[in-house]
Parts: structure tokens; C-alpha cells; sequence
């Protein structure tokens, strides 16, 4: 299965632990401001779990039915890499998964990034490019 993914370097601001990863960009993953959903060993790389007294325990709507997952304000900056340009940082909420083993880009975060699909077989471009990228392999964080 293809989809589109691209190549994300994300910092948690209070730590200035980084991580090099590619992300599933999800249209599906709606939310109200930037946010990256992060697995949980993923956040205990960065510094983010246990999580910190600022962390909202949210219930969250998905396919499978509600679940719960702690989310953090203003947790990271995350950039994008390719061959030829940085877009980026951009400042964004981390969410923080007990069950996804990738890093997901919500609807918002994408649009900050101006990533536009193009094919959803895992062909995209930035907003302000005619250039035809193509989706990175996935990376899992168990």
C-alpha cells in the first residue's frame, strides 16, 4: 500500500530533542490547529513521556471507535526535508499514541506545510511548486 509521506525532522521545544523521520500525511486526521501524532516511544525519544503537567488528556474520534490520548500544546517544531528545500519549522501541537507505530500530519499541519496531493499513491507537491515529489517509505517507531 502507497500513500504519501514525507521526510519530517521534528524538535520537542522543551527538551531540543530531535528526530529525522518520514510521516503519513492524513487528511483524516482533523484537528483545530497544527498537530503531529506521535507514537509513544516516539515521544519518550524526544522527552515527551512521560507526559509533561502542561499534557490534556483528550478523548479522539478514529476508525476503530474513541480513544484517549494525551496531547501537548505547542510541543514541537517540525520541518520538512526533500532533495532541494526545507519548508519549515513550523510550531505544532504533539499527540501522543499509545496505538499508531508512525507519525501522522493532521489536516492543518499539511496545509501549514502547503503539501498538496496529487495522486493518492503517493505522489505530492508543495502548494507553491509545479515539481511532482514522491511519497518516502514508512518509518515505524515501536
Amino acid at each position: 500500500m502507497v500513500a504519501v509521506r514525507v521526510r519530517l525532522r521534528v524538535r520537542a521545544t522543551s527538551s531540543g530533542r530531535e528526530v529525522a523521520s518520514s510521516a503519513l500525511v492524513n487528511s483524516g486526521f482533523e484537528a483545530e490547529t497544527p498537530q503531529l501524532l506521535v507514537p509513544r516511544s516516539l515521544a519518550a525519544t524526544l522527552g515527551l513521556w512521560p507526559p509533561p503537567p502542561e499534557a490534556q488528556l483528550v478523548d479522539v474520534g478514529t476508525a476503530g471507535g474513541p480513544v484517549r490520548n494525551y496531547l501537548v500544546p505547542g510541543a514541537a517544531e517540525a520541518l520538512i526535508e526533500v532533495s532541494d528545500r526545507i519548508v519549515g519549522p513550523v510550531r505544532c501541537d504533539v499527540m501522543i499514541s499509545s496505538l499508531e507505530y508512525e507519525i501522522l500530519i493532521s489536516d492543518r499541519l499539511g496545509g501549514e506545510f502547503g503539501i498538496v496531493i496529487l495522486d493518492l499513491r503517493g505522489r505530492w507537491r508543495f502548494s507553491d511548486e509545479d515539481k511532482v515529489r514522491e511519497t518516502e517509505a514508512p518509518q515505524y517507531w515501536f
